[in-house]
């Protein structure tokens, strides 16, 4: 796969002193998202509500990672981990997600997720990781073309 979109290359640092905070249903979409997820993202509020939070996923991401996030959260357990997130623009953005079950009377009602931002080192780190996990899996992997 080739981008062809400059801006696909064009990263958003996510800046130390912000949290990313968002809510979604138990299908996924999107219920609560701050103003750090709008600015970070690109969307305003009401384009991400009611969307599923899949709407930013990068596609350098393996599915084999949500996969095994969403096999967390059916187990009513946390999931954490690095993901890499499409902004509406093209552009991306790096962060560490923890995503949590929210109960209400012993039921899952919710998912809350908290980002915060990566080093440098761990972005480069992660994404080679990511490459070879897509290789590993037949999915396709990026290629990068400067025309």
């Amino acid at each position: 796969m080739q981008y062809k979109q400059s801006k696909f290359l064009i990263e958003t640092i996510v800046p130390k002193d912000e949290l990313i905070v968002s809510r979604t249903d138990l299908k996924g979409n999107i219920t609560y998202a701050n103003d750090t997820f709008t600015q970070i993202s690109g969307y305003e509020v009401d384009e991400l509500i009611g969307k599923p939070h899949n709407c930013v996923r990068h596609p350098d991401m393996p599915k084999k990672v949500f996969e095994e996030l969403w096999s967390s959260l059916e187990k009513n357990q946390s999931w954490s981990g690095v993901i890499k997130n499409l902004r509406k623009d093209k552009g991306f953005y790096w962060v560490h997600a923890q995503i949590n079950v929210v109960k209400k009377d012993g039921k899952i009602v919710e998912y809350k997720s908290i980002r915060t931002p990566i080093s440098f080192k761990d972005k480069l780190k992660y994404q080679k990781l990511y490459d070879n996990i897509k290789k590993e899996n037949n999915e396709k992997t990026r290629v990068v073309s400067y025309i």
